[in-house]
């Protein structure tokens, strides 16, 4: 599979735009027309893991109902209308040599991807890696075996139509989990891994990979409600940060409250968070304010719940706030809210995180958000790519020179 990956891959860096699209929406095509067949794979897959003894959450995910699909065709449809970032050339100069110099975006070759679970997000990879120009290597969940089939024999006759490779979109039909190991030690074949599950997965491939990961362990969000903050402004953002999803990567798990507003804004919101069903647990002054807030222990704020659970603390101000947010956060996504625009401004240049935001939601750290279309994942690290992972954060560039016979004096 790597060498035919790595085959394909230098026939998509050349494939023109037209081509990819046409590829995207014969796939979408192609789902549609086989939606008996895909509903009779998931159906298997259903069926194995009732057998199994997954839970309701874990089925959920697993299952392809019609709206899915629905959805899959659209994602593939909005991709296709994306602009393709592969051959965009930048910073062209010339130099006194005569030579041109610039930048060109390229694919990354061959992207491998591991994920759990959802059998969506075979489309969502898939759809990203071709239309960036890469070849990729998908290796889903075992309890998704027959499903990732399905929509791999869709994409392959997808890329068929459209007179790509089929291989540029190979799915692993292997549950032997050695798969895994294989995938990630192969740098021969593969140039990048992107593993999208839970921290396990993650912690795993990041330990054991030879090839570069981009990824995220913990989404352990933070949002700062300052003394110079709306009062309005900071209960809504508090609020929709927590609430709007659970078990999303993007939500708070901390707020930290300004000393000097902490019973204004502690006593409003913790009526609101109680009524959601959310539990609160809080520092000493947390829970002077707020009785029915539980003790936070040292564990709570190096904890990412993806739960109806909040930590709170208050702080002295904006320095303690961020010495926090140094000690405990994970680099995904931390909000500040405040009417002050120096300290905004401070906030921005000193947290050192993927995603840093004045005055809204943490929950808006998203690809689709951030207007890229669609993400890959999102990346905590600082090489590469950083935050949400679009068709960009699957290029990247290279140094192209244009000369007229010039050679160096």
């Amino acid at each position: 599979m790597g060498r035919a990956a790595r085959a394909a891959a230098r026939l998509m860096a050349r494939a023109d735009t037209g081509s990819k699209n046409a590829a995207l929406k014969a796939i979408a095509a192609e789902l549609d027309k086989q939606r008996p067949q895909l509903a009779a794979a998931n159906e298997k897959d259903m069926q194995r893991g009732r057998d199994n003894g997954l839970d309701a959450a874990l089925l959920d995910r697993l299952e392809l109902t019609d709206a899915r699909i629905d959805a899959m065709i659209e994602g593939l449809l909005q991709i296709a209308e994306l602009p393709d970032p592969v051959g965009e050339v930048s910073d062209l100069k010339y130099r006194p040599s005569g030579i041109q110099v610039g930048k060109m975006r390229v694919p990354l070759g061959v992207v491998g991807i591991i994920y759990e679970s959802r059998p969506n997000v075979t489309i969502d990879a898939a759809s990203l890696c071709l239309k960036s120009g890469n070849a990729t290597i998908l290796r889903g969940g075992s309890e998704a075996l027959y499903s990732n089939g399905a929509i791999a024999a869709c994409i392959a006759a997808g890329l068929k139509q459209a007179g790509l490779p089929e291989t540029a979109v190979q799915v692993v039909d292997t549950t032997d989990r050695a798969a895994v190991g294989a995938l990630i030690a192969m740098p021969e074949f593969v140039d990048v891994i992107v593993p999208r599950g839970g921290k396990g997965l993650i912690e795993r491939i990041s330990r054991e990979a030879r090839v570069p990961v981009i990824k995220h362990l913990d989404g352990i969000c933070h949002v700062y409600l300052d003394d110079r903050a709306d009062p309005q402004k900071a209960f809504e953002i508090a609020l929709n940060a927590k609430t709007h999803r659970y078990g999303v990567c993007n939500a708070m798990e901390t707020l930290l409250v300004a000393e000097a507003v902490a019973v204004e804004f502690l006593s409003r919101l913790a009526v609101a968070y109680l009524e959601q069903g959310v539990e609160l647990r809080g520092c000493d002054r947390t829970r002077a304010i707020v009785p029915q807030a539980l003790p936070a222990t040292e564990e709570d704020w190096a904890t990412e719940y993806l739960a109806p659970v909040l930590s709170i603390r208050v702080v002295a101000d904006m320095d303690a706030a961020m010495d926090h947010i140094a000690q405990y956060s994970s680099g995904h996504t931390e909000s500040i809210v405040t009417e002050d625009y120096t300290r905004a401004r401070r906030f921005l240049a000193e947290v050192d995180s993927s995603s840093v935001m004045v005055n809204a939601s943490t929950r808006f750290a998203d690809g689709f958000e951030y207007g890229l279309g669609a993400e890959i994942g999102i990346s905590t690290d600082k090489i590469h790519a950083r935050g949400p992972v679009g068709l960009e954060g699957l290029t990247s560039q290279k140094w192209i020179v244009f000369g007229d016979g010039q050679i160096r004096q």
